[in-house]
């Protein structure tokens, strides 16, 4: 197959080129390749996005999200590779339960679902998973949406990471403040300490607050593998604008304008190198039904990531293509030990195709997640996707209006 017309990233430029793909990798890239194929209309052929964090329900609650859904919608959004948090039903504590979700993700996935086992036996916090057994089948863990309190149970579970060379990403959360900004950063000196300890790596999932930041910059500096991701909500909105409305309800929640700030600056020095959406779907009646303080946390993110970036950061010069491909796809890859996505001969065909230059308005509508929880409908922005491709097959085309 052809792809025609598309331009890619060379040494910081954008360079029209036409990209042939045979068995699943890129086998040719020159200025003009004869033959019929796809049109790309001068859009930016992006190397395939990678999302370390999102939530697609199954098993447990399919009403919400499946993982058929989920992925399309990240297909939709131009990711080709997703890693799915463990708060599900059985939550993957054991090989068993494991097992469940592996069968879903073989049946049903359009791009690559990598799972997350949980840290701790139902994401209780008082029982170590057998993270020896689980790591025959993953390297990532995670108690995503509980925050670790026990710090001698985290410091075996690191013990087991260290030693296993696994990724273990951390919600840090103290029960005490909770979802207050204090909650955060109390609970992230208190594991980067204990990482430290253990001579262990350690992320931490969507931070937003400037403590968290200085925190994590401080052990960086001291030469700890302490990493961080932040979200597209906690980069571009903040809590003025919630405004009691429930699709602006996520934990950790939209903070003020200070730590908005702080947090696209941690960005863009390299603090936090990585930007996961939390892309977390629930139903209307769960979200739009019920007050604000009832609803759950949470909302979707995955088709609307690229172009809430790419609007905000790189069209406004703030950022370059290069920063973008970075943060949503390299890093991500590098950071979880995966073959980086490349735009070159003899390299897997995974990517996307980017609309850089017309506005588009996101409507409910086109919305291919089961979630229709999102602050970004209405929203007028650029750069976003209009094809993806994995291992060579098209997984999601834009229908032509």
């Amino acid at each position: 197959m052809i792809f025609h017309n598309g331009k890619i990233l060379i040494d910081g430029k954008l360079v029209s080129r036409d990209i042939e793909v045979k068995d699943g990798l890129i086998a040719a890239i020159e200025p003009k390749l004869e033959g019929e194929g796809i049109d790309l209309k001068g859009n930016y052929v992006c190397p395939g996005l990678t999302d370390i964090h999102v939530h697609f329900r199954e098993p447990g609650n399919s009403h919400k999200e499946s993982i058929l859904t989920g992925s399309k919608a990240a297909a939709k959004g131009g990711y080709t590779t997703v890693c799915l948090m463990p708060n599900l039903k059985p939550c993957p504590d054991s090989l068993e339960h494991l097992k469940v979700e592996e069968d879903i993700i073989a049946k049903d996935a359009v791009v690559e679902c990598l799972p997350y086992a949980s840290v701790t036996v139902g994401e209780k916090g008082e029982e170590l998973s057998d993270i020896d057994e689980l790591s025959t089948h993953t390297a990532l863990f995670s108690d995503d949406g509980v925050g670790i309190q026990d710090l001698s149970l985290l410091g075996n579970a690191l013990d087991k990471v260290a030693s296993k060379d696994l990724f273990i990403a951390s919600h840090a959360e103290d029960n005490v403040f909770k979802t207050k900004p204090e909650g955060e950063y109390i609970a992230v000196r208190r594991e980067i300490e204990e990482a430290k300890k253990h001579k262990a790596p350690y992320h931490f999932c969507h931070m937003s607050t400037k403590e968290s930041f200085e925190a994590i910059k401080a052990a960086q500096k001291e030469g700890y593998k302490i990493t961080c991701e932040v979200a597209p909500h906690h980069l571009f909105l903040n809590e003025e604008m919630v405004k009691g409305n429930p699709n602006w309800k996520m934990n950790p929640p939209l903070r003020s304008e200070d730590n908005r700030q702080a947090t696209v600056k941690a960005l863009l020095e390299g603090v936090a190198s990585v930007i996961a959406t939390d892309h977390a779907p629930h139903s209307k009646e769960e979200k739009e039904n019920v007050p604000f303080e009832k609803a759950p946390n949470g909302i979707i993110g995955l088709e609307t990531a690229a172009p809430i970036v790419y609007t905000n950061l790189v069209k406004t010069g703030l950022a370059s293509l290069k920063d973008f491909e970075d943060w949503l796809s390299n890093n991500p890859r590098k950071l979880l030990g995966l073959e980086a996505n490349e735009i070159k001969v003899g390299k897997k065909a995974n990517f996307c195709v980017l609309d850089l230059d017309h506005p588009h308005t996101y409507v409910e509508e086109e919305i291919l997640s089961k979630g229709h929880n999102c602050p970004y409908i209405g929203m007028t922005l650029y750069g976003f996707n209009s094809l993806t491709v994995y291992k060579g097959t098209v997984v999601y085309q834009k229908e032509e209006r």
